[in-house]
C-alpha cells in the first residue's frame, strides 16, 4: 500500500486525487492533508481519511479546524508554509502529490524532493520558478517526479514509445479557452464570469483564467523544457477545441506518438499514483465515432500575448520565468476583482518581466527574491491602470 501526503486537498485536483485513493483503498491511504481556508471541506476530509498530521493556510484557521476533529487531532494540526512543509516531509508518506495553486507550491516541493519523496505535481508553477533547481534536486536524491497535468502526464505517457535521443518534438494541445474565437476587441470587454467559463474541463479559478489567456500553455511550456529536458525550440503548441488529444511526441524517423482520453483528470492522476500500473477507473470510454472530427489550429499570439511571453522568458533564462509567474498571479488575481480588464493581464505581466532584475536559476534566494519584486511592480502596474 502506498501512503501518500497531499498538499492542496480542498482544490479540483486534490478533491479528484481523493476520489481516486476512495476507488482504491487498498493501494492508497492518506498520511498527510494540507488546504487553504476551506476550513469545513478539509475537516470533512480528516474525518473520512484519517491522516496523521493537517496543515491549514493560516495560524488562525487551526482552532476553527479542531472545533470540527477530535481532541486527538489538536497536536496534529498545523498551519501555513511550515506546515505544507511537513506535510510533505512526513517520514511515513511514500509519495507526495503537489496540488497547490501557485508559487506557494514551490518550498514543499523542495521539502518533499529532500525527504526523499517521490513526488506527483500538478502544481506547474514549482517548475516554472525552478525548474533547474528542482531537477538537479530530483537527481540528487534519487526520487521520481510524476507528471499529473493531462498534458505532461500525455508527453510522459508517449516518450515510453520510443528513446529520448530520438525525440523530435513536443507537441502541447491546447484547448483554447473560451475565448478562442474572439477578437480582440470584444477580449477588453471580457467578463471574470465569463473566462471562467472553460467549455471542456472544470478547473479552480486561477487556472482557468490562465487557460483563457493561453498562459497555462505558456507555463507548461516552461514546465515541459524542465521535466522532459528537451530545449524550447523542440516544444509546440497547437490549439485543439475538443480536449481529446491531451498532447503528442515527434520522433526523428517522423512518427507522432499522441495520448488521446476523454477529459477527466482522475485518469493522469491515477496513472502518476500506480506507475508504471493501470488502474480501472470505470470511467466512460472514449468513442471515436462519437468525437466527429478533431481539430488543430496554430496560436493567436496576437490575441493571446501570453503563450509569447513564456517563451521569451525561457529565452532569458535565470529568475525570469519567476517573475513572469508572479506578476501572472497578481494580474489574474486583480481581474478576477475587477480591478483591471482581461487585456491587461498580459500587458502587466509584460512589464514585470522586462524590468525585474535577473538573477542565478539555481540560487533559490535569488528566485524568491524575483518573485517578490515582479509582484511588486505588478501591482504598481494595477494601481496605476
Amino acid at each position: 500500500m502506498k501512503a501518500l501526503s497531499l498538499l492542496g486537498s480542498t482544490g479540483s485536483i486534490g478533491k479528484n486525487v481523493l476520489a481516486v485513493v476512495r476507488q482504491f483503498p487498498d493501494q492508497f491511504r492518506i498520511v498527510g492533508l494540507s488546504a487553504g481556508r476551506s476550513v469545513d471541506l478539509l475537516a470533512a476530509q480528516v474525518l473520512e481519511f484519517e491522516p496523521e498530521c493537517v496543515s491549514v493556510g493560516e495560524p488562525a484557521l487551526a482552532d476553527a479546524l479542531a472545533a470540527q476533529l477530535p481532541p486527538s487531532y489538536r497536536s496534529r494540526i498545523v498551519s501555513g508554509l511550515e506546515g505544507n512543509c511537513m506535510v510533505a516531509s512526513l517520514p511515513s508518506a511514500d509519495m507526495v502529490v503537489s496540488a497547490v495553486v501557485g508559487s506557494v507550491g514551490l518550498l514543499p516541493a523542495l521539502a518533499a524532493i529532500r525527504a526523499g519523496k517521490d513526488l506527483g505535481l500538478a502544481n506547474k508553477e514549482t517548475l516554472v520558478m525552478a525548474g533547474r533547481l528542482i531537477m538537479e534536486a530530483v537527481r540528487a536524491h534519487g526520487v521520481r517526479l510524476l507528471p499529473i497535468d493531462s498534458e505532461h502526464s500525455a508527453i510522459f505517457q508517449a516518450l515510453e514509445a520510443g528513446r529520448r535521443e530520438d525525440v523530435a518534438r513536443i507537441i502541447l494541445t491546447a484547448s483554447g479557452g473560451p475565448f478562442r474565437t474572439w477578437s480582440i476587441e470584444a477580449l477588453t470587454a471580457a467578463a471574470p464570469d465569463q473566462a471562467l467559463a472553460h467549455p471542456n474541463w472544470a478547473m479552480g479559478r486561477k487556472i482557468s483564467i490562465d487557460s483563457a489567456t493561453l498562459m497555462n500553455k505558456g507555463l507548461e511550456v516552461i514546465e515541459a523544457r524542465w521535466l522532459f529536458d528537451v530545449p524550447p525550440e523542440q516544444i509546440e503548441v497547437v490549439v485543439h477545441p475538443q480536449s481529446i488529444v491531451h498532447s503528442l511526441v515527434e520522433y526523428r524517423d517522423g512518427s507522432v506518438v499522441a495520448q488521446l482520453g476523454i477529459p477527466d483528470m482522475r485518469i493522469p492522476i491515477a496513472y502518476a499514483l500506480s506507475f508504471p500500473e493501470r488502474l480501472e477507473l470505470g470511467l466512460s470510454r472514449l468513442n471515436l465515432a462519437q468525437c466527429g472530427g478533431l481539430a488543430f489550429e496554430r496560436p493567436d499570439h496576437d490575441r493571446f500575448p501570453s503563450l509569447r511571453m513564456a517563451y521569451e522568458a525561457l529565452a532569458m533564462g535565470g529568475v525570469k520565468p519567476a517573475a513572469l509567474n508572479a506578476a501572472n498571479e497578481v494580474a489574474v488575481e486583480a481581474f478576477l476583482a475587477g480591478r483591471i480588464g482581461f487585456t491587461q493581464i498580459a500587458a502587466i505581466v509584460a512589464v514585470a518581466l522586462r524590468t525585474t532584475t535577473q538573477g542565478d536559476e539555481l540560487d533559490l534566494q535569488a528566485i524568491l527574491a524575483a518573485d517578490l519584486e515582479a509582484r511588486a511592480v505588478a501591482e504598481r502596474e494595477i494601481c496605476a491602470a
